[in-house]
């Protein structure tokens, strides 16, 4: 058994770890052999009691290794360790070779008990061990070895398992920041895999309306306009009529496109009722929607940069602010309409504020209004809140 750290949910076994406890079992077995065999070999006085503790030994190893409560269970290993010394202590009274055993052993109570009990545990053996090898000097001079040998023995094998924990610990915290590491990177490219398909869908919609929808819109007013230029018996006007209703289909079947493409915030309703459920799922600061003027259906184009620009600024104020209250007010006017996010948060000058990233800047907003030929305004200064506006021009199909 490999001395690796104990956890809830026991991971497989590496090839390492196979390899150090296959290296455990054979060295266990390996010094029992070797007891036995020299006590046969010598014709010891008490061979067969040698050979007999081994088998005993040899026989309660084997139990605990096979038995999976002793690797679940601290109580069941210790229990099992206490077995496993008893039976050690029998063969270490009837051979000095019981000594060998001791090494391994300690690399077992480090393992299967908490640092502090294994540490007691392999001060315990080490002192047995130095018992044993005393009580079979027959007399004779002690050397120092007899108490260093074990001492230093122990000592080691507490420093290779702590190492060998603190190597492991690593590798699993490097494992983990992988798999952090691997998801991230899964998430990150599902993001701009939607983002993606959200910016191309916008930018149909609004090539769609700006080039296709605008173009058969001058087309009917263009055939319109011949059509009063005509006598009412003109032989043309029916082709005229003809050319207009034709028109007519496609321009809503453009304006059929231009709906399907809207973003996911705009499918279930207005961009009034998108703004709604926006302030509502903001976390952070209390955020309120007011609508101010007479509603009206926007174009697409104007839909989407509206609900961009409420997004963004949003979440800057989430972000940065450090708001208690934000407000988005929507606006209706004559000949245009309004966005505006005010917040009571730390504020900022903007004159120094940073672009931002992934379009959540202050130049992305602006940009978004200035192509639909909006203007856009940021009013803020330290301590004292915030004010972002768009105002839109309204097109003549939607005034």
């Amino acid at each position: 058994m490999a001395a690796t750290p104990r956890s809830p949910a026991p991971r497989p076994l590496t090839p390492v770890s196979r390899v150090l406890r296959l290296c455990l079992h054979a060295l266990v077995f390996g010094l029992l052999a070797l007891a036995a065999g020299r006590a046969v070999t010598d014709s010891a006085p008490r061979a067969g009691w040698v050979v007999a503790a081994c088998a005993v030994v040899a026989a309660v190893y084997a139990a605990g290794v096979r038995a999976p409560a002793v690797h679940r269970s601290p109580r069941a290993a210790a229990v099992w360790l206490a077995g496993l010394g008893a039976a050690w202590t029998a063969l270490l009274v009837v051979s000095p070779d019981g000594l060998w055993i001791a090494f391994p052993l300690y690399f077992l109570e480090l393992h299967l008990l908490r640092l502090r009990w294994g540490i007691t545990a392999v001060a315990v053996t080490a002192c047995a061990a130095i018992g044993g090898f005393v009580a079979h000097a027959d007399g004779g001079a002690v050397s120092p070895g007899a108490f260093l040998g074990p001492l230093l023995g122990g000592a080691v094998a507490v420093a290779t398992v702590l190492g060998y924990q603190a190597l492991y610990r690593e590798s699993e915290r490097r494992r983990e920041l992988i798999e952090e590491l691997i998801a991230t990177r899964a998430e990150l490219a599902a993001a701009e895999r939607d983002a993606g398909i959200l910016a191309e869908r916008e930018r149909l919609a609004r090539e769609i309306h700006d080039t296709l929808a605008q173009g058969l819109s001058s087309i009917q007013l263009l055939l319109r306009a011949a059509e009063r230029s005509l006598p009412q018996d003109a032989p043309a006007l029916e082709h005229i009529g003809r050319a207009r209703g034709a028109a007519q289909e496609n321009l809503a079947e453009a304006r059929r496109f231009v709906r399907a493409l809207t973003p996911p915030d705009l499918e279930h309703g207005s961009l009034a009722a998108a703004l709604e459920r926006l302030c509502a799922a903001a976390p952070g600061p209390r955020v309120r929607f007011c609508l101010s003027g007479a509603p009206r259906v926007l174009p697409t184009p104007y839909e989407v940069a509206l609900l961009r620009i409420a997004q963004s600024a949003l979440a800057n104020v989430v972000r940065h602010a450090r708001a208690d209250r934000a407000e988005i007010t929507l606006t209706f006017m004559d000949a245009s309409v309004t966005l505006d996010v005010v917040d009571d948060g730390t504020g900022f000058d903007p004159s120094s504020a940073p672009s931002g990233e992934g379009g959540f800047g202050l130049p992305a907003m602006r940009s978004r209004a200035e192509t639909l030929g909006g203007l856009f305004t940021v009013e803020s200064s330290p301590g004292q809140g915030a004010a972002v506006a768009v105002t839109l021009p309204l097109p003549l199909e939607a005034s």
